[in-house]
């Protein structure tokens, strides 16, 4: 298989919980994403979509079972610092984003963070911005824009230093029927043109049935949704 393809996560039977082990919320689970993947996981508040995301970025570490993303083991401290610098980019529901900066000053965060030359970092937040249509909004505080402009900013974050991967929490939940679809959209559109592997979390069956594939998540358990 070409490069282009390469798995860029593998998940080999992982299991999570919580509460010292009372709260099974994955059992025995197994995935593999390539790249240029759009991969849904489909199921409903507190199926355990979440919980395998965080794993995947190292925001939590597993009971037992492997993980490998982008070459490198996300329960490995040194490994999780460059995923999360190099490799990865995070879209939750609720955008994160600080709300008394502007969104250039949003943006300026992930590249601070791994010491990107200012002019190239200038750079890459314009040219995120100008895809996203937020040129016009650099100075603007996050405060004082919309949800959906939230959201795309919050995008542009999580692509400021290149991820090959993108791993989006429900990032469509909060946000009414005409923003979410645009935001999807754009999630649709890294796929497909520059390759990215998104790993999408989401309750929406529109949404799921619009990915390359359906990962059911329910009852802590994967199964794979076909056609």
């Amino acid at each position: 298989m070409s490069d282009a393809r390469a798995v860029l996560a593998t998940v080999r039977a992982v299991s999570k919980s919580y509460d010292a082990g009372r709260i099974a919320v994955l059992r025995d689970v197994s995935l593999e994403v390539r790249a240029g993947e759009l991969v849904a996981l489909w199921g409903a508040s507190g199926s355990g979509k979440s919980t395998l995301l965080h794993l995947l970025g190292g925001l939590d570490v597993p009971d037992r079972g492997e993980l490998s993303v982008c070459g490198l083991d996300p329960r490995v401290e040194k490994d999780r610092l460059v995923l999360r610098r190099r490799h990865l980019g995070f879209v939750f529901q609720l955008h994160n984003l600080i709300a008394d900066l502007t969104v250039g000053e949003n943006l300026r965060v992930p590249a601070l963070a791994v010491g990107t030359p200012r002019a190239a970092a200038e750079e890459r937040i314009r040219a995120l911005t100008r895809r996203v249509g937020l040129d016009h909004r650099l100075d603007h505080r996050v405060q004082d824009i919309s949800g959906g402009e939230r959201q795309r900013v919050a995008i542009c974050r999580a692509l400021m230093n290149s991820p090959r991967l993108l791993l989006a929490d429900e990032p469509t939940g909060s946000l009414d029927e005409h923003t979410g679809e645009a935001v999807f959209g754009l999630l649709q559109e890294l796929a497909a043109r520059d390759g990215i592997a998104v790993v999408l979390a989401t309750h929406e069956r529109r949404f799921a049935e619009a990915c390359d594939r359906i990962v059911r998540v329910r009852d802590g358990q994967l199964s794979e949704v076909t056609a």
